[in-house]
């Protein structure tokens, strides 16, 4: 039992985790759905959705992709399923979404970064909340362009359901939850487990020395900034903040060179993050040739708006 205890730490347990929230997100989107609570939940991102051409569901997974990301991914893959929603229309509801996603870790992140780095955790927290803007735009404009307008939506009950109706919908929603539990397990553990043997076997490692050692590009940035970005790399965001508050206390880098060096870690660690958190995640709810469109779509807006962003802090600082 003790030699099986570090891999119940190391993979057990965080696989327990990640099922059980995916779980949850996956109930709760049912229980929304067979409720028709969503349909008032598309109200609070009806004016958007609306300019956007996307359907009332794409608006209810917006509003609830604030509370879970992984319950409103729940209701896009339910919908899709269920013939509701094209593959143009999921891939745009999906990018639609990137926002509220933002929200739900944009405390952690702060939390993490003021303490380390004071108001220079504003810049930067204040870049990556423009660029998630910047997507939604993108996403709108985008959706508004290739999507014909959607029917109308029929109109929102009136009353308090009756309380039959309510054990009805609930059933409706245990039954669709207990279709849709084995095939969450039984593409979330496979890639999870795949992740976690590349993981240990150093492929990510690798990637990531190849990465830190093909740098010379980043010349426009200071030699101590080149410690925070390979740590972003190696090590996520936790390890890089110490480096730039080591630095920034210091004196060795200022206020711009740090958050400009977090920014272009967080650029060049998209792909490990696609595959390390997001293709496990993703697995559990859509076909995995599909997710892996949804991550590759999802993932290159995200590097393409924090490009755009960086970009434009740098003319503006110089």
């Amino acid at each position: 039992m003790d030699a099986l205890a570090p891999f119940w730490q190391a993979l057990g347990w965080p696989l327990c985790r990640l099922l059980l929230g995916l779980a949850a997100g996956l109930l709760l989107a049912n229980v929304l759905e067979a409720l028709r609570w969503t349909r008032h939940l598309a109200r609070l991102a009806a004016p958007l959705a609306r300019v956007a051409h996307l359907r009332q569901v794409a608006g209810a997974a917006f509003a609830l992709a604030f509370v879970s990301p992984a319950s409103a991914n729940g209701l896009l893959a339910d919908r899709y399923d269920a013939g509701e929603l094209s593959r143009r229309e999921l891939m745009l509801a999906n990018l639609f979404n990137s926002l509220p996603a933002f929200f739900t870790h944009t405390p952690t992140i702060f939390f993490m970064t003021w303490p380390v780095l004071g108001w220079p955790a504003c810049i930067y927290v204040g870049l990556t909340l423009v660029a998630a803007l910047l997507r939604t735009a993108l996403t709108v404009l985008a959706a508004r362009h290739l999507l014909p307008p959607p029917p109308p939506a029929p109109p929102l009950p009136t009353g308090a359901q009756p309380a039959f109706a309510l054990r009805s919908a609930l059933h409706k929603a245990g039954r669709r939850f207990m279709a849709r539990l084995p095939r969450l397990v039984l593409f979330t553990v496979p890639v999870y487990v795949i992740m976690f043997l590349l993981q240990r076997q150093g492929i990510f490692s690798a990637a990531e020395t190849w990465l830190a050692q093909h740098m010379d590009w980043l010349s426009f940035l200071k030699p101590q900034a080149m410690s925070i970005i390979v740590l972003h790399l190696a090590a996520e965001l936790g390890a890089a903040l110490g480096a730039a508050g080591s630095l920034l206390q210091a004196g060795g880098l200022d206020a711009h060179d740090v958050v400009l060096a977090l920014m272009v870690g967080n650029i060049l660690s998209t792909p490990m993050r696609a595959i390390r958190h997001q293709l496990p995640a993703y697995a559990g709810f859509f076909r995995p040739a599909l997710a892996i469109r949804l991550i590759v779509a999802n993932q290159g807006l995200r590097a393409a708006s924090m490009v755009l962003v960086t970009l434009a802090y740098v003319l503006c600082y110089g």
